[in-house]
């Protein structure tokens, strides 16, 4: 089975094997043979550790090792991370096809889309174009747009029940709700591919606002599976169950890749009937896990038609989405295809059913990046045209198990689920809500050269609400953009451009009584010439200490992020004391705070021979405040600085 089927998934209980095992015995390999093997298995958590231990800090790493490294974080979606490392990859001779794609791919779910499509383009220069290529193209302008223009629906990570963990695939119940996740164990087994504990189903209090309480591990009986178990879909009554899991007997099905064979334990779709306390196990009788996987069910309102998604031979291609019809008996019949309506040669997956609405995710279609939610009208295979559900309901990474809970004339309320950045996890469970028109307020953001006052076009600006991206786009060629607000809510700005370093700023909730444009600017310091210094503001550091400090890395990260998109870019960077204390301590305690700053930007995957690290301790006092002047303690804090200056662009 190719990789690609893998792509954009990760911990969402995939379609495919979640389990891969070597048949073949082996020494036991040394530590390039270790992290190769572990990448084969789609072990990425630890293939990611065993490829960074070879890698970081060598002056000529292998490619095939940083690609490897680069790969392990797009599986375990560290889309940051893959992005530092690909953006070596690609610039060296012997880079593979495969990783040009991949960091087009990483650019576009992290919602860099004019980068993406430069890599895009500069992939069809090298490569060729294909289908899938244009469709990402097409799907980075969508995306803008659709950006710029978010739809009405308010979005809400339920924080209650996520964890740092994954959470995925709510299900409405009579009672509350049924999901999946991660659990939090120590003790229990680990998936290689995650790292983390195997899926088990949870409960959660569901109230009349739609917000979600208690978490509950469920002990009954269809939770207990050496593998993952989860999501599932449930009856009007609550009394039937269609649960999705990892198959875990014997027959797992063989292949051979890389010269070695495997066996991988397919997803498998189980039926349980409530009988008193208890529950009956049924096998849904089209699983055949010796040759496809078979999940992630859903019935429509009268309950006469199961909607599932497989890759059994037959389909449009990848991963799609099928049907069964109930017999008069009691029977599923056999399994149909929803149509090339729905189904594309990519993956979809995650069906649900609102009335005549179907609502389903996709790769395949013109999405943001990763799985994007789409709705159509139809039922069986008849359906119309499916339509992007736009932002922010979709965003640049996977967004998926689209579900409503409450749909009348005014307001609906429903839960997906994503990876989203800003979250609690890695998936995380979100609400969703949609009422009448509002009030229409407007921000107006101008941005500009922080030293010449020049405006700058094109530049990308992203509007945050709770740590949230809810809008992004680039400014025109008058230095503006405008974005669409809600009254009673704070929100931060955020832009940046090549060759200067971002800026952001953050503004309190208004309450206007009629439509209303606010006004802000951003300033963008210039990194684009040899000699420009600038002070990283906000950076600190714990009493005589030089360990990188949570608020310190949030600013550092910046610096990280305009490395990667400047990168011919080098840079001194210093750390300044005042002139309390004796100056050779001064001296060493910078040059340990400096270089824990550069170590720490390394790490992030920066070439290390694109920074400096210099201690200057008291010897570059920005005012009066020397030995034996008294000064006020602001005064002493702006010599306690850290500074950046360009040595090379």
């Amino acid at each position: 089975m190719e990789r690609k089927y893998y792509k954009g998934i990760g911990a969402l209980a995939m379609l495919l094997a979640l389990n891969f095992q070597h048949i073949q015995a082996q020494e036991q390999p040394g530590r390039r043979a270790r992290a190769e093997q572990e990448f084969l298995r789609m072990e990425y958590a630890n293939a990611a550790q065993s490829y960074e231990q070879l890698v970081l800090d060598k002056k000529k790493p292998k490619t095939e090792d940083l690609e490897r490294l680069a790969e392990s974080y797009y599986y375990i979606k560290r889309y940051d991370l893959a992005e530092n490392w690909f953006s070596r990859v690609v610039v060296l001779q012997d880079a593979s096809q495969e990783a040009h794609l991949k960091y087009a791919e990483v650019l576009k779910q992290q919602g860099k889309y004019p980068e993406a499509k430069e890599q895009y383009r500069a992939y069809i220069g090298k490569y060729g174009a294909s289908p899938e290529v244009e469709r990402a193209i097409v799907g980075a302008d969508s995306a803008a747009y659709w950006m710029q223009h978010p739809t009405k629906h308010q979005i809400n990570n339920e924080q209650a029940i996520n964890t740092a963990l994954a959470e995925f695939g709510l299900t409405p119940t009579a009672n509350g709700a049924l999901y999946a996740t991660e659990p939090n164990s120590i003790l229990q087994d680990k998936s290689g591919m995650t790292g983390q504990s195997y899926l088990r189903v949870y409960s959660a209090e569901r109230r009349i606002d739609g917000s979600l309480h208690y978490p509950n591990l469920m002990t009954e009986s269809f939770n207990n599976s050496p593998y993952h178990v989860g999501p599932v879909a449930v009856n009007l009554a609550n009394d039937v169950l269609f649960v999705t899991r990892t198959y875990a007997g014997k027959d797992a099905q063989k292949y051979k890749a890389h010269s070695q064979r495997w066996k991988k334990q397919n997803l498998e779709l189980k039926i349980y009937r409530k009988n008193g306390e208890t529950w009956t196990e049924e096998d849904f009788p089209y699983n055949n896990v010796k040759e496809y996987a078979l999940g992630h069910a859903a019935l429509n309102k009268d309950e006469k038609i199961l909607y599932f998604a497989s890759d059994m031979p037959g389909g449009q291609g990848g991963v799609d989405i099928w049907y069964c019809e109930l017999q008069q008996d009691g029977s599923w019949g056999a399994p149909k295809n929803a149509g090339s309506q729905i189904n594309t040669s990519g993956d979809e997956m995650f069906p649900s059913v609102e009335g005549d609405e179907f609502y389903f995710s996709s790769t395949g279609h013109i999405g943001m990046g990763g799985l994007d939610i789409f709705k159509a009208t139809g039922a069986k295979s008849t359906f119309t045209v499916p339509v992007n559900m736009g932002y922010p309901v979709n965003s640049a990474s996977d967004d998926f198990a689209f579900v409503t809970s409450m749909d009348d004339a005014m307001h609906t309320m429903g839960y997906l689920s994503s990876n989203r950045a800003g979250g609690v996890g890695s998936d995380d469970i979100y609400s969703f809500s949609l009422t009448k028109p509002r009030l229409n307020i407007e921000l107006l953001t101008v941005v500009k050269d922080k030293k010449t006052g020049e405006i700058l076009d094109r530049a990308v600006v992203m509007l945050y609400e709770e740590n949230k991206v809810i809008a992004r786009g680039s400014t025109d060629n008058k230095g503006e953009i405008y974005f669409d607000i809600d009254k009673g809510l704070a929100y931060r700005v955020y832009g940046e451009r090549e060759g200067y370093m971002a800026d952001s700023a953050s503004f309190n909730a208004v309450y206007p009584r009629q439509d209303t444009t606010i006004y802000l600017t951003l300033n963008l310091q210039p990194v684009n010439k040899v000699g420009e210094k600038f002070v990283l503001e906000n950076i600190y550091y714990d009493f005589d200490q030089s360990k990188i400090r949570p608020d310190a890395a949030l600013i550092l990260d910046k610096l990280v992020a305009t490395m990667r998109n400047n990168s011919t870019l080098k840079i001194e960077l210093s750390s300044h004391t005042d002139s309390r204390g004796a100056k050779k301590y001064n001296e060493r305690l910078s040059q340990r705070r400096a270089q824990a700053a550069v170590d720490y930007i390394v790490g992030k995957g920066i070439e290390r021979d694109r920074l400096v690290a210099k201690g200057y301790g008291e010897s570059r006092l920005v005012n009066k405040c020397a030995d034996g002047v008294d000064c006020t303690p602001d005064e002493h804090q702006a010599n306690r600085r850290t500074e950046v200056e360009v040595i090379a662009y």
